[in-house]
């Protein structure tokens, strides 16, 4: 019997885009009026004032007239363009497959992905896409290393761009996972066997693409490993960085359901555990809370606002906390 086509991807990104237009968009637009500009003093053209010369400025913005006056090295600051390039980092990653049917933390990534770029590309702004998973792909565009690959969707404005972006996200979540592999113990999934994702990795790539100031939006579950902490001390400085953590009640523990068999979707490594066993219950509600509490004071040392999006949220609610948030932080 002949199987149902799958529809394209663009057909499919269509109807979600016009979905969320529809229920999402048109909610955020109140609170998102009068556009975006980002909160840094910047490479624009608008002279903002001066300010006394510190290492690792740009020598090319030294007032030299007001120097000889003041015997101080000053340096013009000038007002961020109104237009800017948003680079959206999303993880790929097979732990971003976590969540009920229908509402998982991929899908989730996507609806978000789509709304920001559209969002942002309505006011003039250039955004672009870093698709970032940890199993190579023969139609990556790039890889940054063994055992990871990135799409790359360079930035572009416009409602096709959009379609094009999410055509590239229906496409890399339609592929099939690799095979099982057996060594000592079982693995499988889509992740390298004994890989987890490497955060540094990804906002490295992230650094390498974003040449001028930027805003960049992470959209990840920042479940990994890597340095990742140094990589966004780099990052912070010169770009503004916006970090959206999307979470599911399953990554921070088990239902009590006796013996089960748990694989790890990044590295495809099982066993079986007794879910009801009150000392691997806690071992495992301390191990999230370390998570957490580690990845909110790297956030903070870094000065990048974190920002949670739960699965079974309100996305437009969750949007319009994020925006709020920020317009409190600048004031």
């Amino acid at each position: 019997m002949a199987s149902t086509p799958r529809p394209a991807p663009r057909a499919v990104t269509e109807r979600l885009l016009l979905r969320l237009e529809w229920r999402v968009l048109r909610r955020l637009d109140g609170q998102l009026a009068g556009g975006y500009r980002t909160a840094r003093r910047g490479a624009g053209t608008d002279l903002a004032g001066l300010r006394e010369y510190a290492p690792g400025d740009d020598a090319r913005h030294i007032d030299w007239n007001v120097t000889a006056r003041l015997n101080e090295t000053q340096i013009r600051v000038f007002s961020e363009d109104r237009e800017l390039t948003v680079w959206l980092v999303l993880d790929r990653s097979a732990s971003m497959t976590v969540g009920p049917p229908g509402r998982g933390k991929h899908e989730v990534l996507t609806e978000l992905a789509l709304v920001l770029a559209r969002m942002f590309g309505r006011g003039g702004n250039r955004v672009g896409a870093i698709l970032y998973d940890t199993a190579p792909r023969d139609t990556a565009l790039g890889n940054t290393g063994p055992g990871a690959a990135v799409r790359v969707v360079p930035p572009g404005t416009g409602r096709g761009h959009v379609l094009r972006m999410g055509a590239e996200l229906a496409a890399t979540a339609a592929v099939e996972p690799a095979p099982p592999r057996r060594g000592n113990g079982a693995r499988g999934g889509r992740g390298s066997p004994g890989r987890t994702t490497d955060l540094a990795a990804m906002l490295d790539t992230a650094g390498r693409l974003a040449r001028r100031r930027a805003l960049i939006i992470v959209i990840s579950d920042f479940i990994g490993d890597g340095d990742w902490e140094r990589s966004l001390l780099r990052l912070a400085p010169r770009h503004e960085v916006v970090a959206l953590r999307v979470t599911d009640a399953g990554d921070d523990g088990l239902p009590d359901a006796g013996l089960v068999v748990v694989e790890d979707a990044e590295t495809g490594e099982q066993l079986i555990i007794d879910s009801g066993d009150p000392l691997l219950r806690a071992r495992l509600s301390a191990g999230a809370a370390a998570r957490d509490a580690r990845l909110a004071a790297g956030m903070r040392r870094a000065a990048v606002p974190l920002h949670r999006i739960a699965t079974t949220g309100d996305l437009a609610a969750a949007l319009v906390e994020v925006v709020v948030s920020t317009r409190r932080r600048r004031a």
